[in-house]
């Protein structure tokens, strides 16, 4: 090798050393930046305290005891209760339902609740239990109420540091012994409104609390029951018969954000978080694996990659059952009870990608705990 080929090389050398510590330097920081941005949506603090006193509170506190006819009912059917959602969204709006997204604001507990709320009220409509199709659950009043009077014991200023719990949640959406809590709806109450997500209404109330007169309105329209989700068995049970489970653990899922093409996420890192569990999936019926469809509440362009079925939403990803397992077991996790309680139901899971106008409305009945009258 000639003198003025080594200098070449070494000069080259030199330029791919640069070259790559300016790629590892900016990827470094998009990773950082990345991560920054996924730790602002989290937002569960685990009281075990907290959730042992309001299972203290339940006369039933266990899914399994509330809920036997349920747990009877289970027939190992895959059940897609976004298709419930989406069917009411465009009954009351006029167009597809699309995942929420919480935004810089550690509120998943409260976004996690308010999905299950109004994915469960939809199911009650589509069944013929609702006479009108639900609007959007605000979650602005389910995060201050869980960060203050939902809470055990009851606070009257919680801080502007964001986060609450899956039982304060419970709490406050059955209404509690104090006679405040319940679901208000993306409308106007007086000179309150609600109808847009307000990050800074958010974490007001979620330092003060909910203000008297809407808490107590929102007793209005409480939940029929809440009770405690620790097994595989009843989550399937649960979701087949038409109540989403909001889900609360540190398990987290794969940074890459790309689903299988099963429509899967793996698990990886840990995520302090709250997400609603909306749909269920057996290996028996053809799926690669038993898996639950959980919804997220970071929009929808987050994740990507492949979808099952064609119509999921994204924002969406399935879990493996394992996985889902490992969540329930930290013991923060409820199943939302039907505007008739804890009735079993079988669910029709038929024609729904008809367009909305074609599909049959359900039958007009008195109206429930869930009216949606003002």
């Amino acid at each position: 090798m000639t003198a003025r080929q080594r200098t070449v090389w070494t000069w080259s050398a030199v330029g791919f050393v640069v070259f790559a510590a300016v790629i590892g330097a900016l990827v470094e920081r998009a990773t950082h930046r990345l991560a920054a941005g996924v730790e602002s949506r989290f937002g569960y603090t685990p009281n075990p305290e907290g959730v042992r006193d309001f299972l203290a509170e339940l006369d039933q506190p266990e899914f399994k005891g509330a809920a036997p006819d349920v747990l009877r009912n289970v027939k190992n059917r895959d059940t897609f209760l976004y298709r419930h959602a989406d069917r009411a969204h465009r009954a009351v709006y006029g167009r597809p339902f699309e995942v929420w997204n919480q935004g810089p604001h550690g509120a998943c507990v409260s976004f996690g609740w308010a999905m299950g709320s109004f994915v469960g009220q939809a199911v009650d409509w589509t069944e013929g239990e609702l006479p009108d199709p639900p609007k959007l659950v605000a979650t602005e009043p389910i995060y201050g109420g869980s960060r203050t009077a939902g809470r055990l014991p009851p606070i009257t200023f919680a801080g502007y540091s964001d986060g609450s719990y899956g039982a304060a949640a419970a709490r406050w959406v059955v209404g509690t012994k104090a006679g405040v809590g319940g679901i208000l709806y993306r409308q106007k109450y007086g000179s309150v409104d609600l109808s847009t997500y307000d990050i800074s209404l958010s974490k007001d109330w979620g330092a003060n609390g909910v203000p008297a007169a809407l808490a107590k309105q929102a007793t209005e329209h409480t939940a029929q029951g809440v009770a405690l989700c620790d097994s595989w068995d009843s989550l399937a049970a649960a979701i087949e018969n038409g109540m989403p489970v909001p889900i609360c653990s540190n398990v987290g899922f794969a940074a890459t954000n790309v689903r299988d093409a099963d429509g899967f996420l793996p698990r990886g890192g840990n995520w302090s978080h709250c997400m609603v569990v909306i749909g269920i999936r057996y290996k028996a019926n053809g799926s690669p694996r038993d898996g639950a469809l959980v919804c997220n509440s970071w929009g929808s362009s987050w994740v990507r990659g492949g979808r099952f079925p064609a119509d999921m939403p994204e924002g969406c990803f399935w879990a493996d059952r394992k996985d889902i397992e490992a969540i329930l077991a930290q013991g923060d996790s409820f199943v939302i009870a039907g505007v008739n309680g804890w009735k079993a139901r079988d669910l029709d899971n038929g024609a729904w990608l008809q367009p909305a106008a074609a599909r049959p409305q359900p039958a007009r009945i008195i109206a429930s705990v869930y009216s949606l009258a003002p």
